[in-house]
């Protein structure tokens, strides 16, 4: 995935998160309506990207653009990936847990 490094603001335009991927800022409003969880910030009527906002662009661009995925097998794979990850952190934190229970019997012993 491209997410671009070194995000200093806080929010960023249409305009400047288009130009970070090369597109146009109406590919960036197409899949907004397209996608429930891509969904900046609205003030006065204009968009502002957090750099959370920009790295679900950087993905959906990426699946869709680069690896070929229709929009509704992107919308698939980010949420498997999101199941993942979610999986993935609560296996680490059982670990942590099991690992204190040790340290703990340990010191005991």
């Amino acid at each position: 995935m491209n997410t671009p490094k070194n995000l200093t603001k806080h929010y960023y335009g249409i305009g400047e998160v288009a130009e970070m991927y090369g597109v146009k800022p109406s590919l960036i409003r197409y899949y907004e309506s397209e996608f429930d969880f891509f969904k900046p910030v609205k003030r006065h009527g204009e968009r502002r990207f957090t750099a959370k906002n920009i790295e679900d662009f950087g993905l959906i661009h990426t699946l869709v653009k680069e690896r070929g995925f229709t929009l509704d097998g992107a919308a698939n794979e980010i949420k498997n990936l999101r199941r993942q990850r979610k999986q993935k952190s609560a296996f680490l934190d059982r670990l942590c847990r099991i690992r204190r229970g040790l340290v703990q019997l340990r010191k005991e012993l």
